[in-house]
């Protein structure tokens, strides 16, 4: 998968990510980062990609022109109008699901404002999807940008060593992961869970749904909503949650 990121600083975003499973993703090339700075593309003599908002008001607006011959570097190098996702507070709460969506496609442009933000013109010609991470301000799109790539690289095949762990990991299925151990079976008078020093496959696994469906009604309730849940599996929550409550 191609990531394409229009930044001013495109340093910050090939640094963060030529790390740890993103940095031996990109050694595999099974994912890259193709970081444009967007002042190469401004025809300011002092590199100059900002000025002052019309109509007044504090702080300074990226203007549209850099930002859309930065684009146009990208696009007329592809078959398709890629989608560019710009990140802003304005835009839906970024999740798992939506990573699963973005992971589909084979290139995708991130557009990291800064500032008080970008000319509103550009944003209407290139921009398919407003994401924000979270209701919070930042100084930048990097850092949104780059927990975006991360989360959506553990979903390309190959990334992961073990690529089935995508699959059970916190918000699969609405659910939180289970609780994890390793060794030793005992660390100050704490032991592992009996059943997963069982060996007995079925055991563990029906443990481990119990753990996620419990641990999800306790600290993200919000997300049961979504989850499918059995007739038993619910009457089992309710029968624990009641004997938390007792």
């Amino acid at each position: 998968m191609k990531f394409h990121v229009l930044t001013l600083f495109p340093e910050m975003i090939l640094n963060g990510m030529n790390t740890s499973i993103t940095g031996r993703a990109m050694e595999k090339e099974l994912i890259s980062v193709n970081a444009v700075n967007i002042r190469d593309f401004t025809k300011s003599k002092h590199l100059k990609v900002d000025d002052y908002p019309y109509g007044g008001g504090a702080g300074l607006v990226m203007q549209a022109e850099p930002v859309y011959l930065a684009y146009e570097s990208i696009a007329e190098k592809m078959e398709k109008k890629p989608r560019v996702v710009f990140v802003t507070p304005c835009g839906n709460t970024f999740n798992q699901t939506m990573a699963e969506e973005f992971a589909k496609e084979e290139e995708l442009v991130i557009l990291c404002g800064h500032y008080e933000g970008i000319d509103e013109r550009v944003l209407e010609m290139i921009v398919t999807d407003r994401v924000s991470i979270g209701d919070y301000v930042l100084t930048g799109g990097e850092l949104p940008a780059m927990v975006m790539m991360d989360c959506i690289s553990r979903l390309v095949p190959g990334v992961l060593h073990n690529d089935v762990s995508a699959e059970f990991e916190s918000f699969h299925d609405n659910l939180l992961e289970y609780p994890q151990y390793s060794r030793p079976e005992e660390f100050m008078g704490k032991r592992v869970p009996d059943v997963l020093l069982s060996g007995h496959h079925a055991n563990v696994e029906k443990w481990r749904r119990e753990q996620s469906i419990l641990r999800t009604a306790l600290y993200r309730p919000d997300l049961l909503e979504k989850a499918e849940l059995t007739q038993k599996e619910k009457e089992w929550l309710e029968q624990k949650m009641n004997e938390k409550e007792n």
